[in-house]
């Protein structure tokens, strides 16, 4: 027998691994100052493509009031229990009724967690009679869920409607001898290569397969669709989503999630999603301030606008500079470069010491081996001076890793840890 923690101290993980080297710096840095595209890091100001405030509504005067107004009248703690047991309240339902219809759907609730919450949807959405057909570059909730779920399992590569053709004739059989029906998973935007789940061709599917259609939209809602609804109304087939996810830690700015569908899958959800169940209930000054962010979102279209000015500018200029971007079709900017980690981590502190760039880099296995990618997200708050600045220090980095400068170790200079 051995002891637990000795095992965990002798062999600390993937990302553990890493920790002397990247603690505080590639990993869990600490950006200080308001929620906006300069911030401080290190010591220093730096532009920050880091932050999921698509709107920019973290620091939007109407949003700080009323989130500030919320913990004046409620407090941070109300309501004190989970939502079955003593912590629903008329602002809870308020705010779930305008998402649903905002969304086209009958009926939402609300989460306290996204991450969390996609792992009881999943869960409770299926049994052990049931199969799931999932895209081969999910989100880590859905993955997550799919190994608490007791439903039989088949993977399609990633954004393939052929695979996904094969994945439901195989899936099939398996329902039928179970007695249990089909669930398909999918993304509405995939945070990590800003790609688009191709939600029109998967529902025109429905008419070759029998299956349910549970769609995560984190990243489309708010900055997809002519009214920002998400990529459901992208592609004008929302009614072809069975259950749809969001956040409220992207566009919205905050924290928490929500689902929609018909009244009745709600209503099994809410009566059987055991990380809602048996924690505690959305806290009011996020709700209060969700239904302002949700105002905003829907009437002030030009913050929208002005994000995609942004990543319209950002990626066209990076395109014509001869930059691989990939398939993006979101805000979420991916720029690839041959490379591989030792590099990448030299480039990331050049970033950031010497140009006062900060963005995130995701290098082997969540990339091919022998790339590196930044990961660019821009915001409302940007500016087109930002873009020029960027795309101009992409270059030079560029030119740098071909001349094989980030060979060598890039020295840290005063990490404030």
């Amino acid at each position: 027998m051995k002891d637990i923690f000795t095992r965990i101290k002798s062999t600390p993980g993937p990302l553990g691994q890493y920790q002397a080297l990247a603690d505080g710096y590639f990993m869990f840095p600490k950006l200080e100052g308001e929620i906006q595209p300069k911030m401080m890091f290190n010591g220093k100001e730096v532009l920050n493509w880091s932050l999921n405030n698509y709107l920019g509504l973290a620091n939007h005067p109407e949003v700080r009031e009323a989130d500030a107004q919320g913990a004046k009248d409620f407090g941070m703690g109300y309501p004190m229990g989970a939502r079955m047991m003593s912590g629903d309240s008329i602002y809870h339902k308020k705010l779930e009724q305008q998402l649903a219809d905002f969304i086209g759907k009958p009926a939402g609730y609300l989460m306290n967690f996204g991450y969390q919450g996609m792992i009881s949807i999943i869960d409770v959405l299926t049994t052990r009679r049931d199969v799931i057909v999932y895209d081969s570059e999910s989100h880590a909730c859905i993955l997550d869920g799919l190994r608490l779920s007791l439903a039989k399992r088949f993977v399609y590569q990633h954004n393939d409607m052929d695979s996904l053709r094969k994945q439901l004739n195989h899936a099939m059989p398996v329902a039928e001898q179970n007695g249990g029906g089909i669930l398909v998973i999918t993304e509405g935007v995939f945070g990590m290569a800003g790609d688009l789940g191709k939600l029109d061709e998967i529902v025109k599917m429905k008419n070759e397969f029998p299956f349910r259609l549970l769609v995560d939209d984190a990243h489309g809602f708010g900055t997809m669709g002519k009214t920002g609804a998400g990529v459901a109304e992208h592609f004008n087939c929302i009614d072809g989503v069975d259950v749809y996810f969001g956040t409220f830690a992207k566009s919205m700015a905050g924290i928490g999630g929500f689902v929609l569908s018909e009244r009745e899958i709600v209503d099994h959800l809410r009566f059987n999603m055991r990380s809602q169940i048996f924690a505690k209930s959305l806290p009011m000054p996020m709700v209060i301030g969700g239904l302002k962010r949700l105002e905003l979102l829907k009437n002030q279209n030009e913050l929208r606008e002005k994000l995609w000015t942004i990543v319209h500018a950002l990626q066209k200029g990076l395109r014509e500079k001869g930059f691989n971007i990939g398939k993006t079709q979101s805000p979420v900017t991916p720029v690839y470069f041959e490379g591989g980690v030792d590099e990448g981590t030299n480039v990331v502190v050049d970033l950031r010491e010497n140009y006062g760039i900060f963005c995130s880099i995701v290098t082997y296995p969540v990339i091919p081996k022998g790339m590196l990618m930044l990961r660019l997200i821009p915001t409302a708050m940007h500016t087109l001076e930002d873009v020029e600045r960027t795309i101009n220090v992409f270059s030079e980095v560029k030119e740098k890793l071909s001349q094989g400068f980030y060979d060598k170790p890039m020295p840290l200079r005063n990490l404030n840890t």
